[in-house]
């Protein structure tokens, strides 16, 4: 009856731990140059079939903005969704050195408190050298969180540990 209660009791706290993963799209060992700038534009809001999660693209880009503001000096957000030429246009015309492009790819929001089921959140990001347009580095950022949230989890808190951990590996 005590190992039951201890299997019990590790499977509870193990289902409160979120989970995150970090896929590189793009293989090469990209440094980036800490005294460069970078924008930021800002994704489609995430949708999950009939629900669109509005804000969610300004909430995505404000997360990567707080990563990559730990490691270059000048990073600025746009103030709303542009395509890819839009967004590199604007880099190009304000003399910023990268252009970072996120996708949403995932975005639920969930009541997993009450419905177990897990909030998610996945962004895509391709870091693009503005002057030449080519895509430097590329990776998938994946969030999960745990069934026992207890409540007040939202996607965006799932992707801070990991882009932290992503942005980290391009200035090392």
């Amino acid at each position: 009856m005590r190992n039951y209660l201890l299997i019990l009791i590790a499977a509870f706290l193990a289902s409160c731990a979120d989970s995150h993963q970090i896929l590189r799209v793009t293989s090469n060992s990209v440094k980036l140059n800490k005294k460069a700038s970078a924008y930021i534009s800002i994704p489609r809001d995430g949708r999950y079939g009939q629900i669109s999660y509005a804000g969610s693209g300004a909430t995505a880009a404000q997360t990567i903005l707080s990563s990559f503001s730990k490691y270059l000096t000048q990073v600025e957000t746009g103030n709303e969704y542009q395509s890819y030429k839009d967004a590199l246009s604007y880099a190009k015309n304000n003399g910023f050195d990268y252009l970072i492009f996120p996708s949403i790819l995932a975005w639920e929001d969930r009541a997993t408190e009450w419905s177990g089921i897990p909030d998610r959140a996945s962004i895509k990001i391709a870091i693009i050298n503005v002057s030449t347009s080519k895509t430097i580095d590329s990776a998938i950022i994946n969030g999960k969180s745990g069934i026992a949230t207890f409540g007040g989890d939202h996607p965006q808190d799932l992707l801070v540990k990991p882009m932290n951990d992503y942005v980290k590996t391009l200035f090392q």
